[in-house]
């Protein structure tokens, strides 16, 4: 599909061939503090009356931003005489694999896709004049590490739900007693079944691994729940129910729900759109002088999809961008790490409709016209998200579980090309990309542009080293030995350099 970029600003000069740290309208300029929002005008093409509820009260800035957006080496695809990263394609001109590093959005306490939110979230909730923020995730949840960390920034307190299978059941008796309750089964954990701990042995700490000991350097305050419960209840309400507990004890929470992915939020990857259209039309500019089999055209779009927030804003950007300028999109694959597509499908279109988006100032311009007329109701809405965006199923074994195949294509793409992706969100879903999209139509990618977007979470991999010491054969890749410093006549023995002291 063809790109044309659409700008709210002009790019700066021609940067290098390869790395691309283009200063945009959305980088962040240096600030006296950063509890003070600076002004947020959303980018021409989503201007104009488009969205009902755009930001009110502007943006902190707390990313590292733009984010450097390269090419990769080309020796990643394969050939009919290699097992290479990424599978075949039968073509003259193999498809060119970019990469969006929004892994590098901050240090390991904001990187990571989760801070472009929190931008616009936070900065509502200094307006609102919160003490506090509440967020819930599981364990090794980004997006509570880094709020967590962003919280402690701005002077708030931080409170996480995290949801573990390490939440023990709370009981005051190990006895069992008979139900006629038919949802009893459903009720109690399949841990909780395995578990009849009295109050005395309920120990609840969930260690310091990952993004865990990042929550606690900061000094989060972090409740747990099971799975279970955290399935009957729902997020919201949980969420809800300690924001009253808080709001009983003097203090005035602001909560932020899971992965930040909500109507405000969701402004940040509408950002982060705007940055990639500037740094794309950068790229063309210094590659028209150079002679090329493969155009400078945007084609294909890829991320991990968990909350929904960030392929919100995604598909809503590079939809409205090519709207205004009567050119058709990039393909938006959205690879599902949890949930099914139409979950996401329908969720996606609920955080455009909270957004306030107006299909019909929208569909005159339209480059992809819908099928039905009635475009103001949340079905149109959704009707548009699935013309614009293709969910994926890549949760495999299930979320934040790792397949040994998983965990040795993360490992076998941070030896080729330096990059460590993380097991829950973005390794899991270049990898399912990778064997089961291109594969099933290898030709809608030959000699194609493919950006793949890099959403953070390393941390992520301490909690799977057993895994993958024990099935990826990290540790033959990555061999140890001593050194006979001594010439003792054990170890590798090195040879003495002239002019040595000693």
């Amino acid at each position: 599909m063809a790109f044309s970029a659409a700008t709210s600003s002009s790019p700066s000069s021609s940067p290098p061939a390869t790395v691309v740290p283009v200063k945009t309208a959305t980088a962040n300029a240096a600030s006296p503090s950063l509890n003070m929002a600076v002004p947020y005008s959303p980018p021409s093409w989503a201007s104009g009356g488009i969205f009902k509820e755009p930001p009110k009260h502007g943006r902190l800035p707390l990313a590292n931003l733009p984010t450097p957006l390269y090419r990769l080496n080309a020796k990643l695809w394969g050939d009919r005489s290699s097992q290479e990263l990424l599978p075949v394609v039968d073509a003259p001109h193999p498809p060119q694999f970019w990469i969006k590093r929004d892994d590098s959005t901050g240090g390991v306490e904001l990187g990571g896709n989760k801070i472009r939110k929190l931008e616009f979230l936070l900065a509502d909730a200094l307006a609102q004049g919160c003490d506090s923020v509440i967020t819930i995730g599981g364990e090794q949840s980004n997006h509570c590490r880094a709020t967590a960390a962003a919280a402690r920034m701005l002077g708030l307190e931080p409170h996480l739900i995290l949801r573990t299978p390490k939440a023990l059941p709370l009981r005051t008796t190990t006895t069992t007693t008979t139900t006629t309750n038919p949802n009893t089964d459903a009720d109690i954990d399949d841990d909780d079944k395995n578990n009849n701990n009295n109050k005395e042995n309920n120990n609840n700490d969930i260690g310091f691994v990952g993004n865990v000991l990042m929550d606690r350097m900061v000094g989060s305050q972090i409740y747990t729940c099971s799975p279970g419960e955290y399935g009957r209840l729902g997020s919201e309400a949980l969420v809800a129910r300690l924001a009253k507990h808080l709001q009983s004890l003097g203090k005035k929470p602001y909560p932020i729900p899971v992965g930040g992915s909500n109507g405000l939020g969701s402004w940040g990857y509408m950002n982060a759109v705007d940055e990639v259209l500037q740094q794309w039309q950068s790229l063309s500019a210094s590659s028209s002088s150079v002679s090329s089999p493969v155009s400078m055209t945007l084609d294909h779009v890829v991320f991990a999809c968990g909350s929904g927030g960030t392929a919100a804003g995604i598909v809503l950007g590079f939809a409205l961008a090519h709207a205004k300028s009567q050119t058709p999109p990039p393909t938006i694959h959205a690879i599902g790490v949890c949930d099914d597509p139409d979950y996401f499908y329908h969720y996606v279109a609920k955080i455009a409709t909270e957004m306030g988006l107006s299909l019909p100032l929208l569909s005159s311009s339209s480059t992809t016209q819908p099928e039905h007329d009635d475009e103001r109701n949340e079905e149109t809405v959704e009707e548009f998200i699935r013309r614009h965006m293709l969910v994926h199923q890549g949760k495999g074994l299930g979320y934040a579980v790792s397949t040994e195949q998983e965990l040795e294509f993360v490992r076998n793409f941070a030896q080729a090309t330096g990059i460590v992706l993380d097991p829950v969100y973005s390794g899991k879903a270049l990898y399912h990309f990778a064997r089961y999209v291109v594969p099933a139509h290898p030709q809608d990618f030959a000699g194609k542009n493919v950006l793949f977007l890099h959403t953070g979470g390393a941390l992520g991999l301490f909690d799977k080293v057993d895994t993958l010491s024990s099935s990826t054969n990290v540790g033959a890749a990555s061999p140890c030995q001593r050194l006979d410093v001594y010439g003792n006549g054990i170890g590798l023995a090195l040879p003495a350099v002239e002019g040595e002291d000693g």
